[in-house]
This record gives C-alpha cells, structure tokens and sequence, in this order.
C-alpha cells in the first residue's frame, strides 16, 4: 500500500520509557483522525464522506468540551501542587495539553484540505458553496436585498463599550466579529450567526444549486450592519466551552429534587469557562488580544481554519442529493432475526432456546414485540428495565406505557447523567411517571451502564423470567447505525442474578457476588482477571492460550498489565478497539502476542465481545462495559455468558470475520500510529458488508 516501514516502528519521545503504554487522549485523538480519514478515502461515497467530515467536527467539540475541560479544571483545582499525571505514560496535565494542541492544529489543516476536496467533488454533482467574494455582480445585488430583508431585520448585533458590556458567547455559536471604528476610538462588534431563524445555506439567483453561507453574507455585509461606523477589520469565531460538570458533586444535597437539579445543571454547562477559540481564516491582531484578554484564553488555544467552522449545513447538502443513490451507501434494511419463526410467540420461544439479535444486520423488532407481548400476557407480573439513552420517537417507551396501563408492574432506571442526552431522559422519565410507571434515576457517585430488561411472569408451578441483556443501548435510531449483540433467555440462572441486580439497584446497593453475570463495579474485573490468569495456566499445561476481545476503549491499567503479562507468559491475544487503546502491541518482551485492530466504516462498531480460551474450552460473554477504568469501577455494567453452542459459534464467527477486515481494518503498530493491513497476502474482506449481505 506504498507504507513507510520507518514511519510505523519508530517510538515517539514521550512512550520511550513504557514503549507498551499510550496516552489516552492522544489515542483518542488517533481515533478521531481515523474518522477523517473516512471523510477522505476514495472508497466512501461523497454524501458519506461529508458525513464523516461533521461527525469528526463535532467529535472533536465534545473532545474539547469534556476532556480539555477537565484538564483545566485539574490546573484550576490544582494551582499549588504538581499536575496530575497520566498514570501510563507518566505525562503531567500540560505537556498532555501540548501534544493535544499539537495534533488539534494538524488535524485542523487536514480537516481544511478533506473540506476543500468535497466541496471540489460537489461541483460535479451541480452544488456549489460559492466564496462570496467571486459572486457576480447581478447576483450581488439580490443577495444584498436578501441581506436587508430577510437577514438584517432579525440579527441582534451589539458594540462593546461603557453601556454595553462584553457579551456571553454561547458555546459552539458563530459570530461576526468586528473591529470598528467611530472617530478616533476603536471598538469591538458582535453579530450571532446562528439564532434558530436564519438558514444557514443561501441560495444565490442565478443558479439555486449555488450557495452562500449566511455567516459569510453576514460578515460580507458587516458594514451595513455598522453603517455609523468604519469597518477596520472583521472575521468569524466560535468558541467551545468546558463542559465537565460533577455532576454527583453537584447533586449531593439529599433534599433535592433529583430531577429539577439535573435541568439546572445543563443551564449551568452552557455558561462555563472557553477551553477553545476558532477564527475561520486570518484575524485582526488587535480583535484577538481582546478576545484573549475577556474570555481568560492562551493564546495555544486560538485555532484558525480555512473551512467552515461548523458543519451542520452538510446534512442539508445530503438532503439535496438524495436522488443521486451512487453519492450513498447502498441501503441496508435490517434482515428479520434468523433466530426467530415469525407468527409465534417471542417469549415461548425464548422459552426453547437462548436467542441472539445482532444489530444493525437483523432488525430490533423481535424485542419490541417482546416487551409489546409481555405486556399484553395476563401471567407477566412486572417489566424491569435500564434506559441510558432513548430515541426521540421510542417505541420501546411505548410498550413500556402500554404494559403500565395494563396493570403490570413496569419499573425503570433512567440514567439522568447521560452526557448531552439529559433532557431527552429527563422529558422520557416524565412521560413514564405520569403513565404510572415506577422511575428511579440510579445510584449516587455511579452511572447505571447496563443495558438490562428483566420480565418476570408466573409459569406453571414457579416465578419465571426472560432476561436480555445488550451491549447497546434501546435506541431504535442508534439500532440501525451502530454495531450491537442483544441476548435473550430464558434461564432461570441467569434471570435471578438480574432480578437481584435490579432489586439492588432500587434500594441503591450494588451486587456483589455473581455466578453466571459479570456485573461492575464489584464483579466484574476480578473475574476477567481471574478468566486471563487461566488462560495462563492453560500455556503453563502445553494448550493454547487465547484471549479475543472487541471493545470500545482500552484505558485501563490493571488489565492492560494483565495482558501484557498474558503476552509474555505466551497467550495469543486479538483486540478489536474502535477507539482509545492504551495498549501498544508488538513491543518486543511485552506485547508480541497481541494484535491490534480498529475497524471504522459505515456503521459505528459498539458491540462488546469476550472470549477467554479456544473454541473446545472458551468462556464467551456480551457486555454493555469497555475495557476503562470508569466502567470497571464507576459504573455498573453488565456482562451476560452465552452458554447456547450455536450462539457461540455465531458469536466466534462475528468476531473471526471482523479479524480478516482488509477494508475497514486498521492495525496498530508498535508506533502508536495505525496503518491498512497489506492486501497483497489477504483476501479482500469488508466485515461490515458481509455481515450485511450473509
């Protein structure tokens, strides 16, 4: 593939210490590259592109609000005492910040050229963002009545000065900016760009498929905008503010409406600290300082970019394009379940065997159905169920009122703290209660993670149970994106440690002891740990030793070691990690047994899979919980075993196919940098388009 082998062996400066350790935020950083590498392979269609381009925009938003943030908030906590360091890496909270900036300013360039060559590609397709200042003469004219009926009128632009105090920017809005001049004084000038009225994509006359943005037309007639003053120089920033509340700090006063203090405190995350300043193109010194000096910045955290500086706008692009299917991956309807007979019952025949939902392949009907019967069947009792985030149109929901008005007992934990999704959760949790649904909101100090639903009905001589546990959340919308495993059973093992899961939960305890799941935070390390260290002893005994894990994130440093140790004590380890991995393979004496990939495509892989041991002796587990020090300790997760042999081979086979990805695949090298596998040798193999298609 024309790869530099000196590129992928050398070591950088701050791993030379522990070669076998990564930072996890320059992983992630790595993680978000993938992504834009997406927005510029020659093998995704253009629409998909411009979507892989906003998605890495607005990851990187989040990135800044939450990770940055918490950083700063360390340094502001912290002043007298040394930084907090990265327990792995052994880097301090600045020198993380330095390397962050670094690779946000080379990443911020090669976002511009990836734009750049959309927006080339969209001509050929007759859609056209049009710089404003090319746009003909005649066209000029119309956007200039445009400007001054349908825009100016609505625009609030204000000056700074002794009456007017230097405003609030809101987090992730654009504003024209602009130093102005009235006589001898200079002034500074704010106009938001994005007030929920104007359209953000402006047709212009002579061709309607050529557009200006309305943050360009805003700023291009800043002038009449400002008609008393001169225009000495003008430009477009947004800023990001830190969104890293504690929340279980902010919610300790017992007395408190749970709920109430939740919406408060997403009102209180729009107006923390900037940790970010974007300036689309070249600014006015002058503006810069001042913008530096009022909003307490460094001048490392102003970025300037070439291209728009949100891309929201692309999705109506999208939407234009939409008969143009070659612009698009080919559509992908969910198959019906193999696992089910459609027409009979769900819940008798999870009643025969274990069944297994593998999503975005098979369709989430087969569940839904499943709740829509048990809530219709006279020998349920009560419908227990964990909610982290909801569609906005839930289904799920639906069932769970309709089994609530049919006189089951329908109980649920809403995660409340759900990052960015709170105020759908809080607006769900109220449409439970009033339909007379039993809501909790979790446990204090502890996001509730699992994704875990507990039927309980009467059978013929005893209580009986199906359980489903997944490794996603009950999301029909997100269903049909992302990769996820949903197991339903029958056994009665299985549905009592769930019972007793949900039971604790209610009185705000955690479980403890476990047999069949693995629950966090107090079940479920130990028993990976105990589950690596046998597949040890199985070397020590002349088997194979193997460990196949597919997660999200690997940051966690008890069971890096541990794997680390499992490499040298000779297990063959495989790891599939869409995203953070913390763990450098190919280390020589450390990590030579331990290969790592990440598939990034068209679906967002978020299913969870642990295998310890070889097909004749494996243990298999699904798992709402990554690899991370936060899931293992702070959450509670769940991790259900396949004990069926057929959905264990259906769950190796998932995991084989996705280890010969050639396509999508990415494997890490013991750099820290990623690079295609080497097709010459492999078969041509997208595991995604397979799945899809078998």
């Amino acid at each position: 593939m024309g790869n530099n082998p000196s590129k992928y062996n050398k070591i950088p400066k701050y791993r030379q210490k522990h070669p076998y350790y990564e930072n996890r935020e320059l992983s992630w950083l790595k993680f978000n590259e993938r992504i834009l590498d997406e927005a510029r392979s020659a093998d995704v269609p253009l629409c998909e592109r411009m979507s892989f381009a906003s998605i890495f925009q607005k990851n990187l938003d989040e990135f800044y609000m939450i990770r940055v943030g918490s950083f700063y908030d360390q340094l502001i906590y912290s002043k007298n005492k040394k930084d907090k360091k990265d327990n792995k890496t052994n880097m301090t909270v600045k020198q993380q910040l330095h390397h962050i900036f670094k690779e946000t300013r080379r990443l911020t360039e090669k976002k511009d050229k990836t734009y750049d060559r959309i927006i080339e590609e969209l001509k050929e397709h007759h859609i056209e963002i049009v710089d404003i200042n090319k746009i003909k003469y005649e066209d000029m004219i119309y956007l200039q009545k445009y400007f001054q009926d349908s825009i100016l009128p609505v625009l609030s632009p204000q000056v700074v000065g002794k009456k007017q105090s230097f405003p609030f920017l809101n987090n992730e809005e654009i504003y024209a900016v602009a130093a102005i001049y009235s006589g001898k004084r200079e002034k500074i000038a704010f106009v938001p760009c994005s007030n929920g009225i104007l359209k953000r994509l402006i047709p212009v006359l002579s061709d309607p498929n050529r557009y200006v943005l309305v943050e360009d037309l805003i700023l291009h007639f800043m002038s009449k905008i400002f008609n008393n003053y001169q225009i000495k120089s003008s430009s477009l920033i947004r800023i990001i503010r830190n969104a890293d509340i504690d929340v279980d700090e902010a919610l300790d006063n017992e007395d408190a409406d749970y709920r109430k203090s939740m919406e408060k405190l997403i009102k209180k995350r729009k107006m923390l600290q900037p940790v970010k300043l974007e300036c689309y193109k070249a600014s006015d010194e002058w503006i810069i300082y001042l913008l530096q000096e009022k909003l307490m910045l460094k001048k490392r955290q102003i970025f300037y970019s070439q291209s728009p500086l949100e891309f929201s706008f692309i999705f109506e692009i999208r939407d234009k394009l939409r008969g143009n299917k070659e612009l698009f991956y080919n559509r992908h309807i969910p198959k019906i379940a193999r696992d089910f007979v459609h027409g009979t019952s769900i819940m008798s025949q999870i009643e025969k065997a274990d069944r297994l939902l593998c999503y975005p392949y098979e369709s989430m009907s087969p569940f839904i159905k499943l709740l829509s019967e048990a809530g219709e069947d006279e020998n349920v009792i009560s419908i227990k169920m964990t909610l982290y985030r909801v569609a906005k149109n839930s289904q799920i929901v639906e069932t769970l009122i309709n089994a609530a008005e049919n006189g089951k007992e329908v109980v649920v934990l809403v995660e409340l703290r759900a990052r960015f999704d709170e105020e759908n959760n809080i607006g769900w949790s109220r449409v439970l209660e009033e339909a007379g649904c039993r809501v909790i909101y979790g446990l204090d100090h502890t996001k509730v993670h699992s994704k875990m639903c507990v039927i309980t009905y009467q059978g013929k001589n005893k209580v009986r149970y199906i359980t489903q546990i997944g490794t996603g959340n009950y999301n029909e919308k997100t269903a049909k994106l992302y990769t996820d495993l949903s197991l339903m059973t029958a056994d009665r093992n299985i549905g009592i440690e769930a019972a007793t899961t949900f039971s604790k939960l209610c009185m705000g305890e955690f479980i403890h002891d476990t047999k069949h799941l693995l629950v966090a935070p107090r079940s479920m390390k130990d028993k990976i740990l105990e589950y690596m260290n046998q597949e040890i002893e199985a070397v020590h005994q002349g088997m194979t030793g193997f460990i196949g894990i597919k997660i999200n994130s690997l940051t966690d440093k008890e069971i890096i070691d541990k794997l680390i140790e499992c490499s040298k004590e000779g297990v063959q380890i495989q790891l599939i990690v869409r995203g953070i991995c913390c763990l450098v393979p190919d280390i020589k004496g450390y990590t030579e047994n331990i290969s790592v990939i990440s598939i990034v495509g068209r679906f967002l892989e978020h299913s969870r899979i642990y295998i310890f041991g070889t097909a004749q002796r494996d243990h298999i587990f699904i798992a709402s919980a990554d690899f991370m020090t936060r899931n293992m300790e702070r959450r509670v997760e769940i991790a259900a075993p396949i004990y069926d042999e057929g959905l264990k081979e259906r769950v190796r086979g998932i995991f084989h196919i996705m280890q010969c990805d050639t396509v999508k695949a990415k494997q890490l090298t013991k750099s820290g940098k990623y690079k295609r596998r080497d097709t010459k040798m492999l078969k041509v193999m997208d595991s995604q388009e397979y799945l899809c298609k078998n």
